[in-house]
Parts: structure tokens; C-alpha cells; sequence
């Protein structure tokens, strides 16, 4: 469980380096996601709720994707996701 924290955790960390906004984009946004976001910013509660939604599901997509082939619990030597790992 280890190895799992801290992939996701690399993996944030250079997302993080990559995602900040542009200095017009800083001035369009709302103070909670001033400086993160390109774009302007939501502009009401669906759109708050909308995103939450889509970042539990890329969370938990990418936390399983990566979770099944690092580790796909498959015995059977000649099972297609040993061809990934080897």
C-alpha cells in the first residue's frame, strides 16, 4: 500500500508543476481556485458539483488503473497482464 501513496503522490506533484495559470487567468478566478485553473471560473453551485464529481471518478480511476497493473492479482503465468509487466 506503500508503493501506491507514494506513486499517486509523484504523480501530483508533477501535475501540479504543469497546471498553474497564466497571469489573466489568475485575475478571472475565484479566490479557491485563483492561480490553479486557466480559463474563467464557475459560475454557479452545478458548476462546483459537476467538478467534484469528475475528480472522484479521475481519482478513483487512476488510483485502480494504477492499482491493477502494478499488482493485477493474476496467477496464471501466460494471463495478458504479465505481457505489461514483463
Amino acid at each position: 500500500m506503500k508503493n501506491y501513496k507514494k506513486v499517486i503522490s509523484i504523480i501530483f506533484v508533477l501535475a501540479a508543476n504543469f497546471a498553474f495559470a497564466c497571469e489573466a487567468c489568475k485575475l478571472q478566478q475565484p479566490k479557491l481556485t485563483q492561480g490553479f485553473t486557466h480559463g474563467g471560473g464557475p459560475d454557479s453551485k452545478w458548476d462546483w458539483l459537476i467538478i467534484a464529481v469528475i475528480a472522484v471518478i479521475t481519482v478513483y480511476t487512476l488510483i485502480y488503473s494504477l492499482k491493477y497493473l502494478i499488482k493485477p492479482g493474476e496467477t496464471d503465468k501466460n494471463h495478458i497482464k504479465h505481457s505489461i509487466l514483463n
